[in-house]
């Protein structure tokens, strides 16, 4: 078969070529711009590679074509300008060469497809053929939407084009699409839109025809039923994101929980903040924060009292959880102990403050003092035996008990001791008289006796001697302690002549009166 008959499909067609050589002389347009004779390097006749290891060049023909025939034209003109023709070496029984440069490409075949013989006038014998055989007329290439050796089966259901090696898309009810171009011919399937239904509805829309709108509250809902299958916008929940969370949750997929609002209802379900405040014990917009340490309740502007531990007030009702400090009491502990009482818990009483004023209620110390027949910071202790009064100062009397002697006023309450009497048994007995309460009376010839023991220590009356005065003087001793007698003589000085009278005398000699010698 004459070559005549065929064309050059690639005349003046897109072409293109990897690592060009620089410079607009060897557009790789250059091949299939139809010129083949004296062909050079220069002169924008040909296609020229940077020398790379690896040198691509194509041509687009724009549709499938048959081809019968490829010539390729190198360069004619043999000067040495720097380009290289290289022999390879022979391989099995063949050899090429290797060359960078390259200035005509010529494609022949039919002009049109589906045609065959002498001149590509004969139609191909196969009605559904595309390309045949350009010599023999054999089917090549089946039209779009058959298959087949002579191309007489339509494509399976489902597919479509040529070769049958394209998918339908989702056409309504699973109708077959075309089996030429795929179109849909009884519409789409909810979720897609175009002539073929393979194209997903836009972002934010769904449904048949793609018609339908996302919920608003969706951040973006797949496109064939709408359901929120990226989520929820924050407040929203549900497969559509058409329900608000509920009570007490918030936020995307209302999987947040609210904090302590003073309405719960008044949790804002986009982010959680609490509109009209905190419930009591809590702050901040979430009302998550417990109020600082030392405050509580609503906006924790109340101030705990005196907690024993000031961490474990109540940040709701300050209650003191772990009690209070001493000195204090109640379930705040902000009240002092009540008058007369001190201490943890409030459980010790005050000692015996002076005039009765209740004592310091943390520590029971008495700041003024201590009451009499008392001593100590806590006026607790009485006074030390022997001791009464204002500051234990004062010395008891003679009490019968020195143990029994008030602290307070001093009172012997058992009694005095011998030789004293009255309440604090400091007076003693009444002259004459001595002993237990003052019972005894002296002895008559006693000149005053010791009050404890009735001793006559202030001596005897004339002729009486002994501790007691009980025993009567010889007439010629002395009355004190006899032991002297009397001389009945009398040393007078009389102008310096000491005289000497014989007389009979009482007492002007003797310590006593000597005993009358009547």
């Amino acid at each position: 078969m004459s070559t005549r008959a065929y064309i050059n499909i690639a005349l003046h067609k897109p072409a293109y070529q990897l690592h060009p050589y620089q410079g607009a002389q060897y557009h790789a347009s250059n091949a299939v711009d139809g010129l083949k004779s004296d062909l050079s390097v220069f002169g924008d006749e040909c296609v020229e590679s940077v020398g790379e290891q690896i040198a691509i060049w194509w041509v687009n023909l724009t549709s499938i074509q048959s081809i019968h025939h490829i010539t390729i034209y190198f360069r004619t003109k043999n000067s040495d300008s720097g380009f290289r023709l290289f022999e390879a070496d022979s391989f099995l029984g063949f050899s090429f060469y290797a060359s960078n440069n390259l200035c005509e490409v010529e494609v022949y075949g039919c002009s049109r497809s589906g045609y065959f013989g002498q001149n590509c006038s004969i139609p191909c014998p196969d009605i559904n053929c595309q390309n045949c055989h350009l010599e023999t007329g054999n089917c090549q290439m089946c039209k779009p939407g058959f298959k087949g050796q002579r191309c007489e089966l339509a494509c399976d259901r489902g597919y479509f084009g040529t070769a049958c090696n394209k998918t339908c898309g989702h056409c309504a009810e699973l109708e077959q699409c075309s089996s030429i171009n795929g179109s849909c011919l009884t519409g789409c399937d909810a979720g897609f839109l175009g002539e073929t239904c393979d194209t997903p509805c836009p972002p934010g829309f769904f449904g048949q025809n793609c018609s339908d709108e996302c919920n608003k509250t969706c951040k973006g809902c797949e496109h064939v039923k709408g359901l929120c299958t990226s989520g929820c916008h924050p407040g929203w929940k549900g497969e559509y994101c058409q329900e608000e969370c509920d009570i007490r949750s918030f936020g995307a997929d209302c999987i947040g929980t609210c904090g302590h609002c003073l309405d719960v209802q008044q949790c804002s379900r986009i982010n959680g903040t609490c509109l009209t405040g905190c419930d009591a014990g809590f702050q901040g917009d979430f009302c998550k924060t417990p109020c600082d340490k030392g405050s509580y309740g609503l906006k924790c502007r109340a101030t705990c009292g005196h907690c024993e531990d000031v961490a474990q007030c109540s940040n709701t009702n300050g209650t003191c959880l772990t009690g209070c400090k001493v000195g204090y009491q109640g379930d705040f502990c902000k009240r002092p102990c009540d008058d007369g009482t001190y201490g943890k818990g409030c459980n010790e009483t005050c000692g015996n403050c002076r005039y009765t004023m209740p004592c310091l209620y943390t520590n029971g110390t008495c700041t003024i003092g201590c009451d009499v027949g008392y001593q100590g910071a806590l006026c607790k202790t009485p006074c030390n035996k022997g001791r009464y009064g204002l500051g234990c100062k004062e010395m008891c009397g003679h009490c019968h008990d020195m143990d029994q002697c008030l602290n307070v006023n001093g009172t012997c309450a058992t009694g005095c001791g011998p030789g004293y009497r009255g309440d604090l048994c400091k007076t003693p007995c009444q002259h004459g008289y001595f002993g237990e309460e003052c019972a005894e009376r002296c002895m008559e010839t006693c000149d005053g006796c010791n009050n404890v023991n009735g001793l006559c220590d202030s001596g005897c009356l004339s002729g009486w001697f002994g501790y007691f005065c009980n025993k009567a003087c010889s007439r010629e001793f002395i009355g004190n302690d006899s032991s002297e007698k009397c001389n009945n003589t009398l040393d007078i000085w009389n102008s310096g002549k000491l005289q000497t009278l014989a007389v009979h005398v009482y007492n002007e000699i003797c310590s006593r009166q000597c005993c009358d010698e009547m």
